[in-house]
């Protein structure tokens, strides 16, 4: 008679569950950087209403050194206190905005900085930003 099996050996369970360890030794890690880059997405959102407030101040005026936090038309800089989601803080200082996150986006910096770019002779004058800060290295922003 031939015996039929009815089960794994403990060999092939073993060689499972070493595969799912090693798949969940690369996961787990790749899912943590995920989750960071979602929420400072939330960061990068929340400046958009600072740059457009920027991008018309410096039509009004026509003079980007002028357009700072809480004046001008540019909304109030936010601070700790006053924390948004993963925003801790919020600021615009001569039309350069500055966001950075909370810690649990290990509190990465996002900076936009704009050139006045075109000639005022004719009337093409525009704004051209430039994203820097410590989000870059950590791949939260992109450039």
């Amino acid at each position: 008679m031939v015996k039929i099996q009815k089960g794994f050996t403990l060999i092939e369970l073993m060689i499972v569950i070493a595969i799912i360890g090693i798949l969940a030794a690369v996961a787990v890690p790749q899912y943590g950087q995920y989750t960071k880059r979602a929420k400072f997405a939330e960061v990068v959102t929340l400046t958009a209403a600072a740059k457009t407030a920027v991008s018309l101040c410096f039509q009004e005026i026509n003079v980007i050194t002028d357009c700072d936090g809480g004046s001008n038309g540019i909304p109030p800089n936010i601070i700790a206190a006053n924390a948004i989601g993963a925003l801790r803080t919020l600021g615009t200082v001569d039309g350069v905005i500055t966001a950075t996150g909370e810690a649990e986006v290990d509190s990465r910096q996002y900076i936009l900085t704009p050139a006045v770019t075109g000639s005022a002779a004719t009337g093409d004058r525009n704004l051209a930003w430039t994203i820097s800060g410590s989000c870059l290295a950590a791949n939260y922003c992109k450039d």
